[in-house]
């Protein structure tokens, strides 16, 4: 009886020592693409092309999405029912250009000592080439907050039996739920098959799968992550704030997704924020940003909310991305002038939100790209020109409303660039990001656990 409690207690001290939980992590990279884009209202065409939006000859691990006005912003949209048709659309696109990706092997970035050998079995990864056979239940942790209703919205999507959606396609089914053929039936098919043409039968899955989806009136959130990284996404909450009519409804306001990648708490964040081209309307934008902050709330009813981040501020890595709607205070002539002769540093230096950053008026501690693309917005539909090139059309001022910032360590910026894409009166922007993650080794567990056991052999 006193071996066994000598036993006991000298786990306990052990998982004592251990609980600085960094010491049992090392540091990987996973690459992160970030895209925003105001489609206007605008019915993606079918053929649409997001290849290079997405950035899809550099896959990433993760892609995070945000569209604003994703439906038109009239009264029925506002204050209707919310439409979902839209969204499946866009969804369906996103899905077609990510199937159309080959993701290289993962170059993970290893940033620990090599491991010190231990008497226990030496640990092997599993290789990426295996196919992953992920139960929809591994997502755990699923909360929901919306701040502009207290019901659920039906166009919250994430993949969990109890909640499949009904617009995955077949392939798509069986790839989550059923990861491939039983051998006899394929060797059956094969034989019957025999005199036809064998490429028809087609096993592919998906290289990317939907984490989650999220609508509030027209802002849109959706995440997807590379297959083989699915299994290591928990801790998904999802929150929303209207900030708009009333300063409630959510014909303005931001979409947020909080979870946790390996062992890191992530927070992504979409927005779309007061309009208004008065030199004094940014002061509205900042005051929707503190709102945002203030009312963006993760977890309220989990039983582990005193570990998981409750707000934004929580979290150790944050991309914001949105039309956050903040303007140039130039001229029309000038604001032209400057883009014809590319001179992007004079336009910075007259950026509302640039300088209201600077001045650490709003978003205080946050970091962006360097622009060094022509402002975004306002554009004719389908065109090259700006509105106010045509004399009929009346003049609005060109501004950089879209834009993607981000917050904390180990969160380095590879590109950050506009594509040209003439759908909308917007150009989409894409940031891709190498972000670090914690990840639990299993060799300095080994290690830990070996001198646990060498402690006890020595009692």
């Amino acid at each position: 009886m006193m071996m066994i409690l000598m036993i006991v207690r000298s786990l306990e001290d052990a998982i004592q020592k251990l609980s600085g939980f960094s010491i049992l992590t090392h540091k990987q990279s996973a690459r992160i693409c970030a895209g925003t884009w105001n489609v206007g209202g605008r019915v993606p065409p079918a053929d649409l092309d997001i290849d290079g939006w997405l950035d899809t000859l550099e896959p990433a691990d993760i892609y995070v999405l945000g569209l604003q006005e994703i439906v038109p912003l009239n009264a029925g949209n506002i204050f209707g029912i919310e439409d979902a048709q839209p969204a499946s659309e866009w969804e369906n696109i996103i899905r077609d250009a990510l199937d159309r990706v080959r993701p290289r092997k993962p170059k993970i970035l290893c940033h620990s000592d090599p491991p010190s050998p231990s008497m226990f079995k030496p640990y092997k990864e599993v290789s990426h080439n295996v196919h992953d056979i992920v139960s929809e239940e591994s997502l755990t942790n699923i909360e929901v907050l919306d701040s502009t209703n207290d019901n659920a919205s039906p166009s919250m999507q994430i993949n969990s039996d109890s909640q499949r959606d009904e617009r995955f396609s077949y392939n798509e089914r069986v790839g989550l739920s059923w990861p491939e053929p039983p051998l006899k039936l394929l060797n059956q098919y094969v034989l019957e098959r025999r005199g036809g043409a064998f490429k028809s039968l087609n096993l592919r899955k998906p290289a990317y799968v939907r984490i989650v989806s999220k609508q509030m009136v027209g802002v849109f959130l959706t995440v997807w992550v590379r297959r083989s990284l699915r299994k290591h996404i928990s801790n998904l909450s999802v929150s929303t704030v209207g900030v708009g009519i009333m300063g409630y409804i959510g014909n303005k306001g931001s979409v947020s997704v909080s979870m946790s990648i390996y062992h890191t708490p992530f927070c992504f964040l979409c927005s779309h924020l007061s309009s208004g081209e008065k030199d004094t309307d940014h002061q509205k934008r900042n005051d929707d940003v503190r709102e945002i902050h203030r009312r963006t709330l993760f977890h309220p009813h989990s039983s582990s909310a005193s570990v998981l981040p409750r707000s934004i501020r929580d979290h150790e890595r944050v991309i914001w991305l949105g039309d956050l709607n903040y303007r140039i205070n130039l001229s029309y002539e000038k604001t032209h002038e400057l883009i014809a002769r590319k001179e992007w540093q004079r336009l910075l230096e007259n950026d509302q939100l640039s300088n209201e950053m600077r001045k650490g008026n709003v978003f205080e501690g946050w970091s962006e790209g360097v622009l060094c693309f022509p402002p975004t917005y306002k554009y004719e539909i389908d065109s090259e020109n700006y509105i106010g090139d045509d004399p009929e059309s009346g003049k609005r001022r060109p501004a950089w409303c879209d834009r993607i910032i981000w917050k904390g360590k180990g969160m380095k910026l590879l590109s950050y660039r506009r594509n040209e894409i003439k759908l909308s009166d917007h150009r989409p922007v894409t940031a891709t990001f190498l972000a670090e993650v914690e990840v639990l080794s299993p060799w300095k567990l080994q290690r830990a656990l070996a001198l646990t056991y060498a402690e006890i052999q020595s009692q």
